[in-house]
C-alpha cells in the first residue's frame, strides 16, 4: 500500500489531502472519500487505507483547509464525551462557513485532481462521506452527474438540503443512518424521495447505532456496524466501478 500527502490547488488556495492506493503500479478507480467534521486524522487514513486495499485510490482531502491544515483544531487521541462539546465549539465556525457554494468549487477541484492522477484508472469515479462529509458527498454526486457513478454516506444529514437536491442524484446510492439520526418515518420520506429521483439505491437505519458509528476513536463506535459499513459499500463500488 502507498501513501501520498499532496496539496490541491483551489481556487481558494491549496487543500491539503492524504492519498492512499495499491502499490502494484496499474490504474485504479478513484473514490473520493469526505472525512467527519472531525477531520483527517489516523482513523480516517486508516479506513482510506482498508479502503485502498480493495482495489481503489483513495483521496481524502482537508473539508477546512481555509483554517489551515489537518488537524485544523487540536484533537484527543479518543474524542469521548467528555470533550465531545469542547471539540464542537471550535468545530462549529468551521462547518458553518463550509458553505454550498465552497462545497461545490472544492469539490470541482479534487475531482480534477482525482481523476488526472496516473495511479488512477479512466472512467467515473465514487464519493463517500462521513457526518458532514456525507452531505458534501451528496452534493459533489449531484453537481457532477457524469463523473460520480456512485455515493455512500454514513451518518450523514443527506436530505438537508430537501427532496429537489436528491431528484438531481443519478448515481447508485447507498444510505446508512444512526438510529439515533434518523426515525422510521423520516427514512420512509427520504427514500421515496431516492425512489421518486429513480436511482438504484439502498438507505436503511443501522441497528443500535448512535451517530459517529463508523469512527474508532470516539465513544459512538460500533465495530458490527463499522463491519456493515464495509459489507454495503464495497459492493456498490465493485458494481460502479469494477470495469473501470
Amino acid at each position: 500500500m502507498l501513501t501520498k500527502t499532496p496539496h490541491i490547488p483551489t481556487a481558494d488556495g491549496q487543500a491539503d489531502a492524504f492519498a492512499a492506493f495499491p502499490d502494484d503500479g496499474a490504474p485504479h478507480p478513484g473514490v473520493l472519500m469526505y472525512a467527519d467534521g472531525f477531520g483527517i486524522r489516523p482513523v480516517l487514513r486508516e479506513m482510506a487505507r482498508e479502503l485502498a486495499g480493495h482495489g481503489y485510490y483513495v483521496l481524502v482531502p482537508n473539508l477546512f483547509y481555509r483554517h489551515g491544515p489537518a488537524p485544523v483544531i487540536e484533537l484527543p487521541e479518543h474524542i469521548g464525551e467528555e470533550v465531545r462539546s469542547a471539540v464542537f465549539a471550535q468545530l462549529m465556525p468551521l462547518i458553518e462557513a463550509h458553505t454550498a457554494e465552497r462545497v461545490l468549487s472544492d469539490a470541482d477541484a479534487y475531482l480534477s485532481f482525482l481523476t488526472t492522477q496516473p495511479e488512477v484508472g479512466p472512467g467515473p469515479v465514487a464519493v463517500t462521506g462521513y457526518c458532514i462529509g456525507g452531505l458534501v458527498a451528496v452534493r459533489t454526486a449531484t453537481a457532477y452527474p457524469g463523473q460520480v457513478a456512485a455515493v455512500a454516506a454514513f451518518h450523514g444529514p443527506v436530505g438537508a438540503d430537501g427532496p429537489d437536491s436528491l431528484a438531481k442524484l443519478t448515481a447508485q446510492v447507498h444510505f446508512g443512518h444512526a438510529e439515533g439520526d434518523m426515525t422510521p418515518e423520516a427514512l420512509g420520506e427520504l427514500n421515496q424521495a431516492l425512489d421518486a429521483a429513480g436511482v438504484a439505491h439502498t438507505s436503511e437505519i443501522y441497528p443500535g447505532t448512535v451517530h459517529g458509528f463508523t469512527m474508532s476513536d470516539t465513544d459512538a463506535f460500533n465495530p458490527a456496524a463499522l463491519r456493515h459499513h464495509w459489507d454495503r459499500l464495497l459492493p456498490l463500488l465493485d458494481r460502479t466501478l469494477g470495469d473501470n
